[in-house]
């Protein structure tokens, strides 16, 4: 992802479960869309099958196909790499992660409100730094905010490309792009079939190509 084009690009996250599949489908017909960051419905061999199918139908539209956490799993089901979240030792996790996938292993960081987190883990080498507004964070206005404001932030300053999570809606995803996100992540949501999902992903990358500055 360090190679991406400068222009803001879609990542998508989805859920591995039911209807995993048709949803991913309907996204990448949708758009074109750069990463896919799986989220394992739980640990369980089926679940590992099921996602290993999802990374498979990702790198197979031509996307970089991520798994959640946990870098072993990655590394078994041929993913190009793995993505950590927020966590007491982010430091830690990205040096395991590392030694686990080797130099050619995409390693992304969400470093939750840390800027030093993002500065240290981007010398040593991480390929994306993310910032989000979890939706478990009671105040969602402020939590959006701040997160905008720590992309502009990074995006203004670093040449290692930033992400930016956790976006509901179109009018965020433009003013996300206009602050200089390279990448802005929707998410693929469970339960929703695929007519839905390819409406809010072409909702969200058109809004992406209408904040984006031209490269």
């Amino acid at each position: 992802m360090a190679e991406a084009e400068a222009s803001c690009r879609l990542y998508a996250v989805v859920e591995a479960g039911p209807n995993a599949a048709e949803r991913l489908a309907a996204g990448l017909a949708a758009a074109e869309i750069a990463s896919v960051l799986i989220v394992p419905a739980a640990k369980s061999t089926g679940d590992a099958a099921g996602a290993k199918l999802l990374v498979e139908q990702a790198q197979q539209a031509g996307a970089a196909a991520l798994i959640l956490g946990d870098a072993p799993l990655a590394r078994a089901l041929r993913a190009d790499g793995v993505h950590l979240g927020p966590q007491k030792d982010l430091g830690r996790a990205f040096e395991n992660a590392k030694a686990t996938l080797g130099q050619r292993g995409i390693i992304g960081v969400d470093v939750g409100i840390s800027r030093h987190d993002a500065m240290t883990l981007a010398e040593h080498g991480a390929d994306y730094v993310a910032f989000g507004a979890p939706a478990h964070l009671t105040d969602r206005e402020k939590a959006r905010v701040r997160r905008n404001d720590l992309i502009a932030w990074w995006a203004e300053i670093f040449e290692v490309p930033c992400v930016a999570f956790d976006v509901e809606t179109p009018a965020e995803a433009e003013e996300l792009a206009q602050a200089g996100a390279d990448f802005v992540a929707v998410t693929l949501p469970a339960g929703q079939p695929p007519a839905a999902v390819r409406t809010l992903v072409g909702a969200i990358a058109a809004a992406i190509r209408a904040g984006a500055p031209a490269s």
